[in-house]
């Protein structure tokens, strides 16, 4: 799996992203905090429900670990590394419009203690999530 970046407007060189499902994943030592992308949640529209999952839980690489629903769709988040949720954004339960506010800070889903570091290497950065999402605007 490829990761991406965030949307046109601003690039955040310290977030890396999936091209897939357009998460991103902030990465502090061992410690990987991952949410979807400014763009993703523009797509999505307006966020009324996050499911937040259990500290504790293994997430594996391209599976689903959470669900987001908006007044479009209900969307699957994917795991972009394998690890442990240490940590969850229990923010979200009663405000889950924050990932509408702020998508990349305050809307993160989850904080996951990595399995394998490299694995970051495997997604994209975020120059090369900014051409991907150009190019599905066209």
């Amino acid at each position: 799996m490829q990761v991406f970046r965030e949307h046109m407007l601003t690039l955040h060189s310290f977030l890396n992203f999936t091209f897939i499902a357009h998460e991103y994943v902030k990465v502090d030592g061992k410690i990987a905090t991952i949410g979807i992308s400014e763009h993703a949640q523009s797509l999505l529209g307006d966020i009324v429900f996050v499911e937040v999952p259990e500290v504790g839980d293994e997430i594996e690489k391209g599976e689903s670990f959470t669900l987001v629903e908006s007044v479009k769709a209900a969307s699957e988040v994917y795991a972009p590394i394998n690890g442990t949720i240490i940590e969850v954004n229990e923010s979200l339960e009663d405000s889950p419009e924050l990932v509408n506010e702020d998508a990349e800070g305050k809307g993160w889903f989850v904080k996951v203690e990595m399995s394998d570091e490299s694995e970051v290497d495997d997604l994209m950065t975020p120059e090369a999530y900014k051409v991907i999402v150009a190019e599905e605007e066209h």
